[in-house]
């Protein structure tokens, strides 16, 4: 039987042998054996195994493909969004780009162990904080198995073991995924135990997992609101939340206006369906009429619908159709976007930490000042200067990849990669010092 056979007939593998209480339960003990094995791990193992993960995606791509085909044959049936569909899509770019992930993370460097912030009191006690796991994460997230991949990578490498609950939408393909993975961590020495998929849609295993603190030290989310609204009210477990992607581009009056026309285009359309797309255009109104026109007219052109406020509308009254209340914190996942004329900085400004969700936002600006009041003023885990949105990303930020953009402001916010997955403990290096 080959390793990848034995990780899909484990006992939580096949899930319907065991109710869904003695399910999780039993996944939560190897999780808890697992981490504690991998706070030991050498940094090389943990690098052998994501790189054997990656070899296996390239080398099983049709498996892979093979299972998305289904969860995406299922989705259309379902009548999920064509922005859904994108996000649950594996092509042969993004499954190499999931391969490529992996040996990113296995090149960075291993967080566990690390001692910083040494001091040396007058006693000659040597004082200093190590990096180490949080132990077992719990993630729960909705349609992209990327996450997967990524979520698995980045806790192994920081030491942790992880239980992941993909959606039922994804599941096909989180499972092929996870087993892909749960073999190449097997042979390179280390637990399979290590990364575990629910291997059931039932939404009684999300209440469990969230009661299991006995086993699981953090939960982390991925998804719409209602999900994370759930998690955040029945988990006993710490949370890190991923809310809602409501990303504003805000204009100013001493802006670059070709270069704000490009940032604003990619911003929006380079991909819909994703948290940090751009939802809301702010526009300073001492360049209302020159940047509207050319704005609307680039956003139409890729089919997107403008929704604006009277004043867009009166400048541009073709193609725009009224906003409503609703609009102006809509997260849209879709080609639309809310369009509005602020009166001046400060507007633009309060406008985003009200309405905004706190994730990602973009000031095109070329006065030093403007920008760095913007960076400063604006509540969000990403501010972004002259560039798009769409850079507010764990791999684009240079991490590897990324288990979440949290919006939290406790332990971790912004791209969660292997630094924000391990915690902290102070070391006390002596030589007989008592006190």
């Amino acid at each position: 039987m080959s390793q990848l056979e034995t990780a899909a007939t484990t006992p939580a593998a096949q899930g319907a042998e065991l109710s869904i209480p003695q399910l999780i339960a039993d996944m939560g003990r190897r999780a808890r054996a697992a981490a504690a094995l991998l706070t030991a791990a050498a940094p090389a193992a943990k690098n052998e195994a994501l790189e054997r993960a990656a070899t296996l995606f390239e080398a099983r791509r049709e498996d892979i493909r093979r299972e998305n085909a289904k969860d995406l044959a299922s989705g259309r049936q379902r009548g999920l969004s064509d922005a859904m569909l994108d996000r649950l899509e594996l092509t042969d770019a993004r499954i190499q780009a999931m391969a490529t992930a992996l040996r990113e993370v296995a090149a960075l460097p291993d967080p566990v162990g690390e001692l910083s912030h040494v001091r040396v009191r007058p006693n000659g006690l040597r004082l200093g904080k190590m990096r180490a796991p949080i132990g077992v994460v719990g993630i729960i997230y909705e349609s992209r198995p990327n996450v997967t991949a990524d979520a698995g990578a980045l806790c192994l490498k920081s030491g942790n073991a992880v239980i992941l609950r993909g959606g039922s939408e994804a599941l096909h393909s989180n499972k092929v995924l996870a087993a892909l993975m749960a073999e190449a961590t097997g042979a390179a020495g280390l637990p399979q135990d290590a990364i575990q998929l629910v291997p059931t849609t039932d939404r009684a295993a999300v209440g469990e997992l969230l009661r299991a603190d006995k086993f699981v030290d953090i939960i982390i989310p991925r998804g719409g609101k209602s999900l994370i609204q759930r998690i955040m009210d029945e988990s006993r477990i710490p949370v890190i939340k991923h809310l809602d992607g409501n990303c504003s581009v805000y204009v100013d009056e001493f802006a670059d206006l070709a270069m704000a026309e490009t940032i604003l285009v990619n911003s929006k359309t380079h991909r819909y369906g994703v948290c940090n797309a751009a939802e809301t255009l702010l526009v300073h109104e001492a360049v209302a009429g020159d940047f509207l026109p050319r704005a609307v007219a680039a956003l139409a052109a890729k089919g997107v619908e403008i929704r604006g406020c009277a004043r867009t509308r009166a400048i541009v009254p073709q193609g725009v159709v009224e906003a409503t209340e609703e609009d102006w914190g809509e997260e849209y996942l879709a080609p639309i976007i809310a369009a509005r004329i602020v009166d001046s900085f400060d507007d633009a400004v309060a406008f985003i930490n009200h309405y905004g969700s706190h994730h990602t936002d973009v000031i095109v600006s070329k006065d030093y000042g403007r920008i760095t009041a913007f960076t400063r003023r604006i509540d969000s885990a990403c501010v972004h200067v002259n560039c798009s949105s769409r850079f507010s990303d764990g791999g684009e930020y240079g991490l590897g990849a990324e288990i979440g953009i949290s919006t939290d402001k406790l332990h971790a916010r912004g791209p969660m990669g292997l630094e924000e997955l391990t915690t902290s403990k102070w070391v006390a290096l002596g030589e007989g010092q008592i006190r």
